[in-house]
């Protein structure tokens, strides 16, 4: 395995409006550009440029449209609104690369599984094995509705169609073409050996799927694993599944961070895998500048410039409850919480200074997601969070590509000269450059599929 290291990815969207809402009208932002190629092949490319492991693509298939009982604050804000799918991204990216990886975000409600293992299979030829899956089971009614389901199906049932989801992909990544059923013989005229390439016949309780793979394996058979569940189940099937775990926690405590590792390292551990097989990305905005006052004055600039009422629309999609009862610009300490549901309550409960409107909450708790100063700080930061056990960070611009190309130019100098990120890549696929392996080990679930 590579020497221990921090490792980077960079978070965006394929979108206008991503997580720091508002700033997209700020002119020194390509967001409006995002229907373009171009500022995404120069933002691989200056990825590359800075050692960065992957760029993590986030999807959502459904509007947030809970917030006064509709979509239309997150239309006028471009709240995730318009969004293109990720996948459509990576074949130019990677052309333009060599090394950076590509996670994009697919639902199992979105595609048949036999389907997207196909465009996965594709997408891992066509990146010679630098892709990722970030697997989730969304959270959005609309996402629901717009599928055919009757709603969003339970929480539960989602993770329960997830598992066999999962198992129909390994099956066929896995185990449907044996390691030398392509032949290539062109004297005989024989790509492939008939024997060798079998049906899965899988018959469970949501799929029925017959194969075999349409795809003869890729150089990473399934691509690398992410996963972000937060709940007790979602933990659960990250301890199963995932390689790597996206952590969005408050960068105030460390201790929520840790305890999120270590809790789903256990759960791993109690599956038969080995805990160092996943690693966790720590989500971060780092706001850099020259000085200490030049990243401050930066950072104040984007918190009065960002946008509360599209944070709100965001937050109210993401905990699904209509923030809009709330008068904005009333202290806390006069609001009636005591008739709000428990999660309302329970925002507002965070605020120790109960003088403070919930509009100044909400910009609190955006600016949370801020880590300001020189270069320097910011790579303390970076290093005492990964002595405490987080893996790596998922860069979250305010600003693009301005918020990746000043770590680049100004931290990632500082951590390459302390050893603590790659100056140079390994070679081959995604998960080698990660783990040290081209597949998934023995231990995992999906090796229970192998032939031979």
């Amino acid at each position: 395995m590579p020497q221990k290291r921090i490792h980077l990815n960079a978070f965006s969207m394929n979108c206008v409006s991503h997580i720091q809402h508002g700033l997209w009208t700020r002119p020194d932002t390509r967001q409006l550009e995002f229907n373009r190629l171009e500022p995404w092949i120069e933002l691989a490319q200056l990825l590359e440029k800075g050692g960065f492991d992957a760029l993590f693509l986030a999807d959502v298939i459904g509007t947030y449209d809970n917030y006064r009982g509709s979509a239309e604050t997150s239309i006028a804000e471009a709240m995730q609104i318009p969004v293109n799918d990720p996948m459509m991204l990576i074949p130019a990216m990677a052309h333009a690369t060599e090394h950076l990886g590509f996670a994009f975000t697919s639902s199992v409600l979105q595609a048949l599984p036999f389907t997207f293992a196909r465009q996965a299979s594709t997408l891992d030829h066509l990146t010679q094995g630098r892709l990722a899956w970030n697997v989730v089971t969304s959270y959005l009614p609309n996402a629901g509705t717009n599928l055919g389901y009757d709603g969003l199906p339970p929480h539960d049932e989602r993770y329960a169609r997830a598992e066999e989801y999962l198992d129909v992909t390994y099956k066929l990544w896995e185990g449907s073409w044996e390691d030398d059923a392509v032949l290539s013989d062109t004297a005989r005229g024989i790509y492939a050996d008939p024997a060798k390439i079998h049906p899965i016949n899988h018959s469970g309780k949501y799929y029925q799927v017959a194969g075999p793979h349409l795809c003869e394996p890729s150089p990473q058979r399934t691509p690398l694993l992410f996963q972000a569940g937060s709940s007790d189940r979602g933990r659960e099937f990250a301890a199963k599944h995932a390689e790597c775990v996206f952590i969005y926690a408050s960068l105030r405590n460390l201790r929520d961070t840790t305890s999120i590792i270590e809790d789903i390292r256990a759960r791993a551990v109690r599956q038969g895998r080995q805990g160092e097989d996943i690693l966790f990305f720590q989500g971060v905005t780092p706001v850099v500048g020259g000085t200490e006052a030049e990243a401050k004055a930066k950072e104040a600039e984007y918190i009065e410039q960002g946008s509360v009422e599209g944070g709100i629309a965001h937050m109210s999609g993401t905990i699904g409850v209509d923030l809009g009862v709330i008068d904005l610009d009333v202290p806390l300490d006069s609001l009636e919480i005591n008739a709000m549901q428990g999660i309302i309550k329970g925002l507002i409960d965070s605020a120790p200074d109960k003088s403070l409107t919930f509009r100044d909450l909400v910009r609190k708790r955006s600016s949370g997601r801020f880590l300001t100063g020189t270069p320097e700080q910011i790579a303390d930061t970076f290093e005492a969070w990964h002595e405490a056990g987080v893996d790596g960070f998922n860069i979250v611009y305010a600003v693009t590509p301005g918020t990746f190309a000043d770590f680049i130019d100004g931290v990632v100098p500082v951590l390459r000269r302390r050893g603590l990120v790659q100056s140079e890549y390994t070679p081959g696929t995604l998960r080698e450059k990660i783990f040290g392996r081209k597949l998934l080990p023995e231990s995992h679930a999906a090796a229970a599929y192998r032939r031979g």
